[in-house]
């Protein structure tokens, strides 16, 4: 028999104060039996950075033509599609040529800079990319707040995040390695 996914409830406080965006979100992320805490966390992080009424979590993992996030436009087409890990090649380039806009959030310490060293320069073709990496330290230290239902307040500003929930905060610096043209 498979195992079916874990479900995790969020109640998020978001200020975005380089946006100015001011929201409360109730969030429901369902874990895969496959996927960590620490990437649960990353896709949480994505939907933060990049929050906006309409942004929301797909199937992930369970579907391989979807993204771990996504928006659409009024008329359904996808304005923001977010993958978090280490996709290849060929599904960078799909995910571009269907956006108007794709975030690749990279996590993993050495193996993400290995990731990006073999293709750095194949990516940079694309103008509608943007590549985050979160450094290993600070998504373990993400992963740490994971709980089945969790309370958090998150503050952005000047590239920083500000993560707390009720007795641990910490503070997360996304490094850009490639910004949109």
């Amino acid at each position: 028999m498979a195992l079916g996914s874990t479900i995790f409830k969020a109640t998020v406080q978001i200020a975005d104060l380089n946006r100015h965006y001011y929201a409360d979100h109730q969030l429901t992320l369902a874990r895969h039996p496959s996927e960590t805490d620490e990437r649960l966390m990353i896709r949480l992080l994505s939907f933060l950075l990049h929050v906006d009424e309409r942004l929301k979590f797909t199937k992930g993992l369970c579907a391989d033509d979807e993204p771990d996030l996504w928006q659409h436009s009024l008329s359904g087409d996808i304005e923001l599609w977010i993958d978090v890990g280490l996709p290849d090649e060929r599904r960078v380039r799909k995910a571009c040529s269907r956006a108007e806009r794709v975030v690749l959030c990279l996590y993993g310490g050495r193996t993400a800079d290995l990731w990006w060293q073999k293709n750095a320069e194949p990516l940079q073709r694309f103008t509608n990319l943007e590549i985050i990496n979160i450094a290993a330290k600070e998504s373990k230290a993400l992963a740490g707040l994971a709980r089945r239902n969790m309370r958090l307040n998150c503050t952005i500003q000047d590239g920083s995040l500000w993560l707390s929930d009720d007795s641990n905060s910490l503070s997360l610096t996304p490094q850009h390695l490639k910004e949109t043209q």
